[in-house]
C-alpha cells in the first residue's frame, strides 16, 4: 500500500504485514529489510520499508501496572492516549510525553521522544526499565541497563533499527489532578525570550511559541509558557470535586488539502502578528486542562492536510547552549528573509544527551513544518547548513530529506552506530527508507 509519515512526504508504495503473534512476527522478519511501523506519526520516512513494513498495532495490551511505583508494561502499539485515559483518573501522568498523544509506545522508544521537561527531566528512555526486543533470528531479548545493556541504550533513539520492540516497563508520574498550572511570559524577542526559559530551569515544563517570520528587534519574538502539575490544593471548589475530569474539547477536522495560498507569506505574518498579540493579552498564571497544554493540535484531526497535497517537511536541530542564541538568530534570519515559515514554531530548552542515538544534547531545540515546495527544499538545505556551522544536530524522528553527508558531519555517533548494527548482523535484516538514505 501507499504509505507516508505524518508529513505526508515522501510518499512510498510499501509491503506490509500486520503479525498478531511472535511466530507470524519471525515470519515476517525471515523476508529481510524489515521496519516496524506504529501510529504512523513520524514525520518522514523512519517507518517506510518498501520491502518490508511491519504494522505493530495489533499488539496494544497494557499487560501489567504496579501501582506502588507506578510502572506499566505494556506492548509496543499501545497508545499514549489510551495510556492517559486509563491512569490520568487514577492519578498517573506519563513522565515524558512528545506533543502528541497519537503516538505508540514502540515509538516513543525508538525515537526516545522528549517533551516539554527534557531540561529536568530528560527525555523518555530515562524511565524505561526494560524493553523486549526481537532480534533478526526472532529470538527476544529483554534488555535493561543491566542486561543486554547495549542494546539496551542503542534502542533508545534507534529508530527501531535493532530489532522490533515488542513491549516494554516504563514509569509514570504521580499526579494530584488533570489541570496544569501556567505562566504564560510573553518576550519581545529571542534573547528575552532564552533569558526567561533559562530563569525559569526550575519549571518542570517550559516551551515557547516563537514567531518565525518577525524581523529586526522583534526577530524571535515569542510566547513562552511555563508549567507545572496543579495539585488539589491549587483548584477551586468545584474543580476539587472532581480533579481529574476536564471540559470536553471542541475537535475539528481539516477535511480537505489546502491550497499554497492559505501558507503563504502574507497570511503566516497576519497570523502570527494576531497570535502573539492574542497571547500576550494572556500575561500570568492560569489552570489549563492537560490536554490543551500537551497536545493543542490533536483537537485538529488531520491538520497535517494545511499544508496541501505534496505534505510538509518538518525541521527539527538543537545547538549546543553556547552557540544557540548566535545560531537561532542566523536561522530565524534565513527563516524570515525568505518569506516562508510555519504557524507552530516550537522552541525549547534542553538537557543532557541520553544513550545512543537519542536526539538531544543540552541547548536549544526549534522545530519548525515548510509545505514541499522547491524553494522550500532549498532553504531547508541552507538551514542544514547553519546547524552545521553552530555545532548542531538534528532529529531523525522528523526528517524527510536530510543527506547522509550532512547526518555524519552533524553527528559523529552515526557511523558507531552503523559499525554496532553490521557487527549484530542487524543489516539488512532491519531497514527503513531512512536509514538507506542516511546509510545507517
Amino acid at each position: 500500500m501507499m504509505l507516508s509519515g505524518w508529513g505526508r512526504f515522501p510518499r512510498q508504495e510499501c509491503r506490509t504485514s500486520r503479525p498478531r503473534d511472535e511466530a507470524e512476527l519471525r515470519a515476517a522478519l525471515a523476508q529481510g529489510g524489515a521496519i516496524a511501523r506504529g501510529n504512523g506519526r513520524s514525520y518522514g520516512d523512519s517507518a517506510l520499508s518498501p520491502r518490508n513494513t511491519v504494522d505493530m498495532r495489533g499488539w496494544s495490551r497494557m499487560l501489567d501496572f504496579e501501582p506502588d511505583t507506578g510502572r506499566l508494561v505494556a506492548e509496543a502499539g499501545v497508545v499514549l492516549g489510551d495510556v492517559v485515559a486509563a491512569f490520568l483518573p487514577r492519578g498517573w501522568f506519563p513522565s515524558v510525553t512528545p506533543g502528541t498523544k497519537f503516538v505508540t509506545l514502540g515509538g516513543m522508544i525508538a525515537a526516545d521522544v522528549h517533551g516539554k521537561n527534557h531540561h529536568r527531566d530528560g527525555s523518555f528512555g530515562a524511565f524505561v526499565d526494560w524493553i523486549d526486543v526481537m532480534g533478526p533470528d526472532g529470538e527476544v531479548t529483554r534488555c535493561s541497563r543491566d542486561e543486554s545493556p547495549d542494546l539496551f541504550h542503542w534502542t533508545l533513539g534507534g529508530m527501531g533499527l535493532t530489532g522490533v520492540i515488542l513491549r516494554a516497563a516504563f514509569r509514570l508520574r504521580r499526579v494530584e489532578s488533570a489541570w496544569i498550572r501556567q505562566t504564560m511570559v510573553p518576550a519581545p524577542g529571542l534573547d528575552a525570550a532564552i533569558d526567561a526559559m533559562e530563569a525559569a530551569r526550575d519549571s518542570t515544563y517550559s516551551v515557547a511559541w516563537i514567531d518565525c517570520l518577525s524581523r529586526g528587534e522583534a526577530l524571535g519574538r515569542s510566547l513562552v509558557m511555563l508549567g507545572e502539575h496543579a495539585a488539589w490544593d491549587d483548584l477551586d471548589r468545584t474543580r476539587r470535586d472532581a480533579p481529574f475530569v476536564i471540559p470536553e474539547r471542541r475537535r475539528l477536522r481539516v477535511p480537505m488539502d489546502l491550497p499554497s495560498v492559505v501558507l503563504g507569506g502574507a497570511s503566516l505574518r497576519a497570523f502570527n502578528a494576531l497570535y502573539y498579540r492574542n497571547g500576550a493579552r494572556k500575561r500570568g498564571e492560569s489552570l489549563v486542562d492537560w490536554d490543551g497544554f500537551f497536545y493543542p493540535l490533536d483537537a485538529i484531526h488531520d491538520w497535517n492536510r494545511i499544508y496541501g497535497r505534496r505534505g510538509f517537511a518538518q525541521f527539527q536541530c538543537v545547538l549546543p547552549l553556547d552557540a544557540s542564541r548566535h545560531g537561532m538568530r542566523a536561522l530565524l534570519r534565513a527563516i524570515s528573509d525568505a518569506g516562508t515559515g510555519s504557524f507552530l514554531a516550537v522552541l525549547k530548552r534542553l538537557g543532557p544527551g541520553g544513550a545512543g542515538m537519542s536526539f538531544p544534547m543540552e541547548g536549544y531545540t526549534l522545530a519548525l513544518d515548510f509545505p514541499v515546495t522547491e524553494a522550500n527544499l532549498r532553504l531547508l538545505d541552507g538551514l542544514d547548513r547553519i546547524v552545521l556551522d553552530h555545532g548542531g544536530r538534528f532529529y531523525l524522528a522528523k526528517d524527510s530529506r536530510m543527506t547522509r553527508a550532512t547526518l555524519r558531519r552533524a553527528d559523529p555517533r552515526a557511523d558507531l552506530f552503523q559499525r554496532l548494527r553490521q557487527e549484530l548482523r542487524m543489516t539488512p535484516s532491519f531497514a527503513s527508507a531512512q536509514s538507506e538514505r542516511l546509510g545507517l
